[in-house]
């Protein structure tokens, strides 16, 4: 089971680790921070360079959290947060399947780091190791609610793009 653990917790931490490098520093054939802050700008989140910056180092401090099985529940709080927002303003017009620029991603990556709020990151992890046992129904329920409120108070704040705006963009 822990090498279980940890194989979900590298994937899943890992690849939100490398999609906020791609939106902080255009690695791995991402736009950098410049062009995705006009993006956030264009979906209703100035000022965009802010916004975009939280969600690359969310994503990136999110991510190696979860891999390395540090503070699980915080770590999963974090890409529960940022997936939903993500899915809300970006992919949920675009219905379910990602290969329609759907939410299906978003929604993965998200269950997955919150599964680990509830399981546990396994013995093969720093929150082990250290004697942090935070796993278990209120600590999953708690990742849950704590990033759900991450991700809504942005998205209440957040301006509705025009469609000549968005119109511009693709």
């Amino acid at each position: 089971m822990d090498i279980g653990l940890l194989l979900l917790r590298l994937t899943t931490g890992l690849t939100l680790a490398a999609h906020g490098a791609q939106k902080l520093f255009g690695w791995f054939g991402g736009p950098g921070l410049s062009s995705t802050a006009q993006f956030f700008e264009v979906l209703g989140f100035p000022p965009g360079r802010r916004h975009a910056l939280m969600a690359g180092l969310v994503e990136i401090g999110g991510g190696l959290l979860l891999a390395l099985g540090f503070v699980t529940p915080f770590a999963a709080a974090t890409i529960v947060s940022v997936m939903l927002v993500g899915a809300v303003s970006v992919h949920v017009k675009n219905g379910f399947f990602a290969q329609n620029g759907g939410y299906e991603y978003a929604l993965l990556l998200g269950v997955a780091a919150l599964t680990l709020a509830f399981t546990g990151p396994g013995s093969l992890s720093l929150d082990d190791l250290l004697g942090h046992y935070l796993s278990g129904t209120f600590w999953g329920v708690a990742a849950l609610l704590a990033g759900i409120i991450g991700g809504v108070i942005p998205l209440m704040q957040r301006r509705r793009a025009f469609p000549q705006q968005t119109a511009a963009v693709k």
